[in-house]
């Protein structure tokens, strides 16, 4: 075993000693003290690099070693957004999975602290290692919906939608998963319209401090519906 190799094999180690710290404040809702463990226990891996599309899931638990059917992630190796035509050694695979999972444990306190924004970046960097990891998007899909913007409920739909592309369409995790679509929808309508009411009102006060030394006004422009989701705009004197 080479000196590399070696060195990785310790990394690993400490950083599954500092996960099970991790746990163990978890489990006795010590929000904090587990954020500080896990994120020490991830100092400790090598950063994210790219990895090929042919190994993109991992099958490891958020709190355990085994897995189990709540989906915690998904079954084969893991996986990056990125390509790259380089194999992953058995230990890259390894790092990979440790580091998923850690970053999906960093996501599990920050919705215990309601910092719903760092749920959402945790768990963005865990599915960088497994795009198909099931509790990092059902975990960012939620704080999503807490924050509660028309992008941020987008986000949300398309974890969601992703989500019952890996799902079993019989499970009940499947069939929530579609609850909770159904109820986002009037959300997100709601929420494109009142930003899009923001947004025209700061450019309709723009526009008339442009448009006032012409004469003009922003009365003079009619912003309407063009049916396809967006605005088209009429003069008129």
């Amino acid at each position: 075993m080479t000196e590399t190799e070696t060195s990785v094999e310790e990394l690993l180690r400490y950083a599954e000693e500092l996960k099970g710290e991790g746990n163990d404040h978890f489990r006795a809702r010590r929000w904090e003290e587990a954020l500080a463990a896990y994120r020490s226990a991830l100092g400790r891996l090598p950063k994210h690099k790219p990895i090929p599309k042919s190994e993109r899931n991992i099958d490891i638990d958020e709190l355990s070693p085994a897995s189990n059917s709540s989906g915690q992630s998904s079954n084969e190796n893991p996986a990056r957004n990125e390509v790259d035509e380089t194999p992953l050694t058995e230990e890259e695979m390894q790092v990979a999975k440790a580091r998923s999972v850690l970053n999906a444990n960093i996501g599990a306190c920050y919705v215990k602290l309601g910092e719903h924004k760092e749920t959402v970046n945790a768990c963005t960097a865990a599915l960088l290692d497994d795009p198909h990891y099931v509790k990092a998007l059902q975990r960012r899909a939620a704080s999503n919906e807490q924050l509660n913007t028309w992008s941020s409920l987008s986000s949300a739909r398309e974890d969601y939608n992703t989500l019952l592309s890996i799902l079993p369409k019989s499970s009940n995790d499947s069939k929530e998963v579609q609850r909770l679509l159904r109820l986002l929808q009037p959300r997100l309508e709601v929420a494109q319209k009142q930003e899009t009411a923001e947004m025209l009102d700061k450019l309709k006060g723009l526009g008339n401090n442009i448009l006032g030394n012409f004469g003009l006004s922003t009365d003079n422009f009619k912003f309407v519906p063009n049916g396809q989701g967006g605005y088209s705009m009429n003069f008129s004197q």
